[in-house]
């Protein structure tokens, strides 16, 4: 594939998308996720903005020694220290980018940056020569520039492109563009720069009149050669460009798009499972791609024109996004080289034996619980595995809920804290409310409860729910997550979890300074 006919894919999940309120990463969730990206044959990784905190720091660093095949990318603002400490993350990368930007539009510049024109595009260069003494891929973003004046927009690029920049992005900030202005904006860009050609022209778009995807797909046919996505569609607000979306739409469409992606696209529900299930959002069941009933069918005529031929109703194939119909069902006779073989093939490895045999150990418990564990189930363990082996201060011994019509529901919990047991019981609005408040009671937070999610793995009454909750305290917010046969246990693993990761010692602060 020519580079004309190449569409670079930059992949900034573990950055804008853990901007999420509630989305934030570990490190060793932020290389799982890396990983994965890597084993889809992503370009870019964009790792996370280095300056943000220590934590993001060490993330980025530890993704740029985990990846071996992708480019990994550092945020920076148009600031020698933000751009030195990026350097200083990335430098054990394979390939290193620096990613930095400042804002263009005027709003930005009157009002945020309190700069002239003219002073920003003194910065502008100087941030670029800054980064190139890092390395030779630097890329510049324009903030807002779905917002800025042509002419000032031209005369930016043309002299960071002078100054090194190798890749320009021009960022919708605020999702406020429509496709096809956004197509020309893009057009015109390209041919007004009389140094266009040394550049790769990108486009970072968000969702907030849920246009992103369309805006981004209109710039790629108007010349853009890179898009800045996410899993998912995750993001800030209401989030950015749907990763599978794009790919899918210029993989599907090869009549309309001139270029394509070098992307193993069976990859994509594996990693959109696995982003779900480390961030706890789920994912909507009507979603493009990787929605749970994309590719399912209950109206007779759809069922009746599939089955006669599918391309009557499906524009491609659900194998070609990592759904399988061929299903490898396990339970509690298979056998541990089984159930390694299985993880496997859905792209899971574990990095020591005792992450294996913990998995194994959890996988058999279930297996006596629920006749049939399907792949789904798998992912839900893998991910309750990876939570149980983080430094955890709250453990979940015991839970019994007395719930029966006309009566106020009792829990009595008990809890290992910090390798001390304690009991402690509380009536609730039902069960879970119970459940939540027995823990209290033993482990007093303070925090107030954001968000409670509750979502089947799989079909059946002894399917497992996987339940999400969302705690807020001081101003830092977490996610916690578990899974179980029984819901107000799985409540009560989540909730926990969430406790666990705010004791720990928060890994970072959102970086809420500035945003391409």
């Amino acid at each position: 594939m020519s580079g004309s006919d190449k569409l670079i894919i930059f992949d900034t999940t573990l950055r804008d998308g853990e901007q999420s309120p509630g989305a934030s990463m570990t490190r060793e969730e932020k290389v799982r996720i890396a990983k994965a990206l890597e084993k889809m044959r992503v370009d870019v990784i964009e790792a996370g903005f280095p300056i943000a905190s220590p934590g993001d720091f060490e993330s980025v660093q530890a993704v740029a020694r985990a990846v071996k095949d992708s480019t990994v990318c550092g945020l920076a603002r148009a600031k020698d220290s933000d751009i030195d400490r990026a350097g200083e993350a990335l430098k054990d990368a394979a390939s290193a980018r620096i990613h930095t930007f400042i804002a263009t539009s005027p709003i930005h510049m009157q009002h945020k940056l309190r700069m002239s024109p003219d002073q920003v595009l003194e910065q502008a260069v100087k941030a670029v020569k800054r980064a190139r003494q890092h390395t030779d891929n630097v890329e510049f973003s324009a903030e807002d520039a779905g917002r800025s004046e042509l002419d000032f927009l031209c005369r930016v690029i043309e002299a960071v492109i002078d100054a090194g920049a190798r890749t320009i992005n021009i960022p919708d900030t605020v999702g406020y563009n429509i496709p096809q202005q956004f197509g020309e904006l893009i057009k015109n860009l390209i041919e007004r720069v009389p140094n266009s050609d040394k550049a790769v022209f990108s486009v970072h778009c968000h969702n907030d009149l849920g246009l992103a995807v369309a805006n981004s797909l209109s710039a790629v046919l108007n010349g853009a050669r890179q898009v800045e996505c996410t899993i998912n569609g995750l993001g800030e607000r209401a989030g950015n460009a749907s990763l599978e979306e794009i790919v899918m739409a210029v993989r599907t469409r090869q009549d309309v798009f001139s270029c394509n992606t070098t992307l193993d696209t069976t990859q994509i529900v594996p990693c959109s499972r696995l982003v779900s299930g480390i961030t706890g959002f789920p994912v909507q069941p009507n979603k493009a791609i990787v929605g749970a009933n994309a590719f399912a069918h209950e109206s007779g005529i759809h069922q009746d024109g599939v089955l006669k031929h599918r391309d009557t109703y499906e524009i491609m194939r659900a194998q070609d996004v990592g759904w399988s119909d061929n299903r490898i069902v396990l339970g509690k006779h298979s056998g541990r080289n089984a159930f390694k073989t299985r993880l496997k093939d859905l792209g899971i490895e574990f990095e020591s034996e005792e992450e294996l045999n913990e998995a194994f150990a959890r996988f058999k418990d279930l297996a006596d619980r629920k006749h049939e564990i399907f792949d789904e189930d798998l992912q839900a363990l893998v991910t309750e595995t990876a939570t149980a082996m983080e430094d955890e201060t709250y453990k979940l011994v015991a839970l019994k809920v007395c719930s029966e019509t006309g009566e106020t529901p009792v829990a009595s919990v008990t809890l290992n804290v910090n390798g001390e047991e304690k009991s402690g019981t509380a009536e609730g609005g039902g069960p879970v409310d119970a459940a939540f408040k027995a823990i209290e009671s033993i482990a007093p937070s303070g925090t107030e409860l954001q968000l409670y999610s509750v979502n089947n793995i799989t079909s059946g009454t002894d399917a497992q729910g996987e339940v999400t909750v969302r705690l807020e305290k001081a101003g830092r917010v977490v996610n916690g997550q578990g899974a179980d046969t029984d819901i107000v246990i799985a409540s009560a693993k989540a909730y926990l979890n969430a406790l666990n990761r705010l004791t720990n010692p928060p890994g970072r602060a959102h970086p809420q300074r500035g945003d391409v």
